[in-house]
Parts: C-alpha cells; structure tokens; sequence
C-alpha cells in the first residue's frame, strides 16, 4: 500500500471552500480509480494561514500513474483549487505502508 501526501496553504478565509472543495464526494474521479483504498484530509490552523494535508492511500504506485500520468509525484491541482491556495507542494511525496496498528487493516 502507499501514502500518497500533498500539503497546501490558503489564507484563513479560503479554508472552508477550499476544503469543501476536497472532500471525497467531490473527488469522485479519484474515489472511483481503480487501486484506490482511501483517503485523510487534514487540516491546522498555522499562524496566519491555514495548512490542508491530503493522504491518500493507493495499492500500488501504477495506480497512481493511472491517474496522474508517467510524473506520478507531480501536484495535481486545478486551476479552480489554486484560487485559493496561498501556497502548495508542486510535488507529492509517496511512502510505502510499512506497519497499521489499531485499524483493523491487513496490510499485504
């Protein structure tokens, strides 16, 4: 399994659209894709601005190519999303799930 992980900042009075904007019944192309497992929307207060982390859990790396193409670690952000955005990864950072503990997941 991998963790697919993006971080974005809006100011303080664009972090509800931009998270209503995330959740899952509005990504329903990624929620759909095939090798998708799930997904975590965070989100902080961070000084002046308001930090978002998406993790979201996919079985396997060609998975994520099929989404996002051959630059799997390239941000995929949308020109409507950006509005928003006071700053963001331009990458994403991808780690395996080494160990789950208390979810009742099977890792294979």
């Amino acid at each position: 399994m991998i963790a697919r992980i993006w971080h974005g900042h809006t100011k303080p009075e664009d972090a509800d659209r931009f998270e209503a904007m995330l959740k899952p019944e509005v990504w329903p192309r990624i929620s759909s894709a095939a090798g998708y497992i799930g997904s975590y929307l965070l989100r902080r207060q961070k000084d002046k601005e308001v930090e978002f982390i998406t993790v979201i859990f996919w079985d396997s790396i060609n998975s994520i190519r099929a989404i996002v193409g051959e630059d799997y670690e390239a941000a995929v952000v949308p020109e409507e999303r950006r509005k928003y955005l006071s700053r963001y990864d331009e990458r994403a950072a991808h780690y395996e799930i080494a160990s789950v503990h208390g979810w009742g997941v099977a890792l294979n």
